[in-house]
């Protein structure tokens, strides 16, 4: 039987010898852990979290609170529509991002192959609407100016979370464009007018009407090659 003493003489060895080998791999582990956002592999970050130079729209309504993109206030009523857009286009990709309504009755967007109007406050494009009866659906914006899709109500609403962050997921390839929020999806749409162009930029949208704001956060694409 060994004695107390080399007992614990035998228990130090055994502790300066295993745990720092631990401590090594868990800090080795967290270095190499990919960030939260760009955690998918493929994906880029179109936002990261600080400031807006990837993007153009006013500065008066759009700002960076949280490492999150804030549309609108909450003071005021929303003149008109506003919209936050990439300086890139973008054809064929995923997009990934988290977004939360804040006041009553807000309405939003996101904007996908689209083009600003020369002179206008409006961009014309496919969204991915957001808010009141139109959470999920796709809207074609000064364009056709219609709904050109919608899901289920009943069924969105046992995913959706109103009042809190929620989670999209756009995939545009070809003509065919699919939305899912919450893993739910919402839409599959085949355009089938070949006047239309599938590329564009990418917009945040914050609609016209009551006091409100629209956040959004954790924004990645992944580039699709053309065939």
């Amino acid at each position: 039987m060994l004695s107390s003493s080399r007992m614990l003489f035998y228990a130090s060895i055994i502790t300066a010898s295993v745990f720092p080998t631990l401590a090594f791999y868990r800090c080795t582990a967290a270095e190499n852990r990919p960030d939260d956002v760009a955690v998918e592999a493929g994906f880029e970050p179109l936002f990261d979290g600080k400031q807006l130079s990837e993007w153009n729209g006013d500065s008066t309504v759009f700002r960076v609170d949280n490492d999150s993109i804030v549309g609108g206030q909450l003071q005021e009523k929303i003149p008109h529509n506003f919209f936050l857009a990439t300086t890139e286009e973008f054809s064929d990709f995923e997009l990934q991002l988290d977004f939360r309504l804040m006041g009553s009755d807000t309405n939003a967007g996101v904007q996908l192959r689209s083009k600003r109007i020369p002179d206008h406050h409006e961009m014309i494009g496919y969204q991915a609407d957001l808010g009141q009866n139109y959470w999920g659906a796709l809207y074609d914006e000064s364009r056709r100016n219609k709904i050109l899709a919608a899901p289920s109500k009943a069924e969105l609403a046992k995913v959706l979370k109103p009042a809190d962050w929620n989670r999209y997921r756009i995939l545009c390839e070809g003509r065919r464009i699919q939305l899912w929020i919450n893993d739910f999806q919402t839409v599959d749409y085949v355009e089938t007018d070949e006047s239309i162009e599938q590329s564009g930029q990418i917009a945040l949208q914050i609609h016209s009407g009551p006091p409100g704001e629209a956040h959004y956060r954790n924004i990645r694409i992944k580039r699709i090659p053309k065939p």
